[in-house]
């Protein structure tokens, strides 16, 4: 078995786990990252999520190298794409005009500039990039982590790989249970958070939905796919709450829970200069065409694209029949999941009302090329939610929501790490459970909320922080987790050349002011000007 040492592991390589490896690289480290899937970037490019973003982006409220990213993938845009002279003039380009962000675009142009910043770092031969590798197993000393056995997608073969210090940057806290980490899944209880929105009881198998998104376009011939094994059953599913059929225009408002109609309209003849993204204003889904529109044709020189290009990614592909993390059956329900995706996709091609009064839109074309797969959807499922830290710190509904804290803001930690924005938004989820989507105000992310209760060299750098059920609605979102993975790839280096520990960074008042310089120093936002939440 081949083995491997370096200062630092990265197991994943989504948002968090690349702004890991970027973080440590700047401090002279060597790295080792690791990703399942043959792209890196996670949410925003393998499981095809167009950034979810705060209303002040263009301003204020991400890391610098955060911004460097949206700034490369607007200059990606310029350098190779025959964009209109106005589309090319703004400053603020918006390639797919969508209204869920200032910043919608196609999955592989973020992967370019990914694989631009860490380009250099792999030429020094700091950054080695294992890929596509899996965690299969760990070995741990005490409650230090000392090794973790890699798989390769394909062919099964294994790596052994160690690190002084060991970051899970998966989508699922996947090295948790391996190492012995002790963590939570699903609802806490009223009772141990205190949070108004958690039930009695603790709920740990209730989960949000995962989601396979996928990308289509709408042009001339018919280009429906073959009916779905399972649609039968998707066609026919209803739940209370939904107001219908999960396959149906009408869905809960998120955040009043009252059912409305949603609108459909391939390539409406639209400005892409007239699209406001502002979630403050509403949640842009009026239309689910231009909601995460990733290339509006209009930003480009005439034939260009034959048809704008739709990012499904809508509350009727969101599977919440059952938990897909610490279940013996995961595979099986990820491919139930797929089958839902594809029934969504099937049905919008031939039984979804249309304006004109007729149905089904055939003119739909599926584009696998589009999100780098054979199968024609996302090449990952998109996790909401994940396994969790059992943490020094963790975040709950009180800390931030602006029904709870009213104009007093969020809880202003002193041992802030970052900044992050966003609704406290649940989808549907496995135990039954409608949309919980409460306002929030601007918060901080707090070092405790990254420190393990005891494991000493096993950092989390996205969704498996210390936070609730319910407050991992607005920390799981593309800038939080790019800040989560850039703060844990910092503290490593930091306390290498420190020779120090996590724990005493945040606990010892001088150590912690100058990690919380350090992290200044390079571009980390630690505290909001005065703004109120929505």
């Amino acid at each position: 078995m081949t083995e491997l040492d370096t200062d630092l592991v990265v197991v994943g390589g989504g948002l968090g786990g690349v702004a890991a490896a970027l973080a440590a690289l700047r401090a002279g480290r060597r790295v080792i990252l690791t990703e399942e899937y043959d792209w890196l970037g996670g949410q925003l490019t393998s499981q095809a999520v167009p950034p979810d973003e705060h209303s002040w982006v263009e301003q204020f409220g991400v890391t610098a190298s955060y911004r460097q990213l949206r700034d490369g993938i607007r200059a990606y845009y310029r350098r190779n794409y025959p964009l209109t002279p106005r589309a090319r003039a703004r400053r603020d380009l918006n390639p797919g005009a969508g209204h869920v962000s200032r910043l919608c675009h196609e999955p592989r142009v973020a992967v370019a500039v990914i694989e631009e910043m860490l380009a250099p770092h792999r030429g020094s031969g700091r950054l080695r990039v294992l890929q596509p590798y899996r965690p299969v197993g760990a070995e741990t000393e005490g409650d230090r982590v000392s090794a973790v056995r890699l798989a390769h997608r394909d062919s099964g073969e294994e790596i052994t790989v160690t690190g002084r210090y060991v970051i899970d940057a998966t989508e699922s806290g996947e090295l948790l249970p391996l190492t012995g980490t002790e963590y939570v899944t699903g609802f806490e209880s009223r009772e141990v958070t205190g949070e108004p929105s958690a039930p009695a009881e603790a709920q740990p198998m209730n989960m949000q939905a995962v989601s396979v998104c996928f990308a289509v376009d709408h042009v001339d011939g018919d280009h429906t796919i073959d009916r779905p094994a399972d649609y039968g059953f998707w066609r026919e599913f209803r739940t209370d709450f939904w107001g219908g059929n999960l396959l149906g225009w009408n869905t809960p408002n998120p955040r009043t829970l009252e059912t409305g109609t949603r609108s459909f309209t391939p390539n409406p003849d639209d400005d892409p200069d007239a699209v406001v993204a502002d979630q403050r204003l509403s949640g842009g889904d009026a239309n689910l065409w231009t909601f995460r529109r990733i290339a509006a044709r209009r930003n480009f020189t005439p034939g260009t694209y034959e048809s704008d290009i739709c990012l499904v990614n809508w509350p009727m592909i969101d599977y919440f029949l059952a938990p897909v993390i610490d279940v013996p059956d995961a595979a099986a329900r990820l491919a139930a999941a797929r089958q839902l995706s594809y029934s969504v996709l099937y049905w919008l091609q031939t039984e979804a009302p249309r304006p004109d009064g007729g149905t089904g839109f055939p003119g739909l074309r599926l584009r696998g090329d589009i999100t780098g797969s054979a199968d024609g959807l996302a090449q990952a499922p998109y996790y909401r939610e994940s396994r969790r830290i059992a943490a020094e710190y963790t975040v709950v509904e009180q800390d931030l929501s602006v029904a709870l804290r009213g104009d007093k803001g969020a809880v202003p930690y002193h041992d802030t790490v970052g900044v992050g924005m966003y609704r406290i938004d649940l989808h549907p989820s496995t135990g039954g459970d409608n949309y919980i989507d409460v306002a929030a105000s601007p918060f901080r992310i707090p070092l405790g909320a990254l420190i393990p209760v005891r494991m000493e060299n096993l950092l989390p750098a996205g969704k498996n922080i210390g936070t609730t059920h319910i407050t991992n609605g607005c920390y799981r979102l593309h800038p939080v987790e790019w800040n989560i993975g850039e703060a844990a790839g910092t503290l490593a280096a930091h306390c290498l050349q420190q020779s120090t520990t996590p724990r005493a960074v945040r606990n010892d008042p001088a150590q912690l002011e100058s990690f919380q310089d350090r992290l200044t120093a390079q571009g980390v936002e630690l505290s909001w000007p005065d703004i109120a939440g929505y």
